[in-house]
């Protein structure tokens, strides 16, 4: 074999080793892999160093084109400011923003939203759902799961996309030095919500 020969061979070696120690991140969705890279980066994970070093993924319910729903969106303008118990001494304040109605195969169904009354400036048109259903502490987090909804996603008829295929647990889920939102017992969905992150487990 010849010195050409020879370095052609060795780099194909380095190549290979490096683009194999590089796992490809898991995710049927952008929502998934997008996660999953945010849990694997130690600047932006929740995770504990334990739990970072452990991580091979986050696991997903099946994308399921059923949970992405178009509600109906009621405006609450004049509702009284809500104090949201913690996992925490913490108290976080909201604002109910309106309520959601809409069908899930089949069932009718209704949330309320919030809007946090203090937001940081990335965050001014986000919208909070909370919400609880039948796979809480088998197959999902026990806590109940969040989904981020925009302002900017309001269309002129007065109705608002869904999709429970975003769902996400709070970072108390991963770590008990955060202090997450405790769901209220009022936004509890009387289904199976078989979509999004599922249960974590440590």
């Amino acid at each position: 074999m010849n010195k050409y020969s020879i370095v052609l061979c060795l780099l194909y070696f380095v190549f290979s080793c490096s683009s194999h120690g590089k796992r490809e991140l898991k995710g049927e969705s952008e929502f998934q892999k997008e996660m999953n890279a945010k849990f694997k980066d130690a600047s932006t994970s929740p995770l504990t160093k334990k739990g970072l070093r452990n991580f091979k993924g986050l696991s997903f319910f099946p994308i399921d084109s059923a949970f992405t729903v178009v509600a109906k969106l009621t405006k609450t303008p004049d509702a009284p400011v809500f104090n949201f118990p913690t996992t925490t001494d913490r108290v976080a304040t909201y604002k109910k923003y309106g309520v959601v109605n809409f069908t899930i195969k089949g069932k009718k169904l209704q949330l309320d939203i919030y809007k946090d009354t203090d937001p940081e400036p990335e965050y001014i048109n986000d919208l909070f759902l909370p919400f609880l259903d039948k796979t809480n502490g088998k197959t999902s987090y026990a806590g109940g799961r969040f989904i981020s909804v925009l302002t900017s996603d309001e269309m002129d008829n007065g109705t608002i996309t869904i999709d429970f295929n975003k769902a996400y647990n709070p970072y108390c889920a991963y770590n008990e030095k955060f202090s997450c939102p405790i769901t209220p017992r009022n936004n509890f969905l009387d289904i199976e919500v078989t979509a999004g992150v599922m249960k974590y487990t440590k």
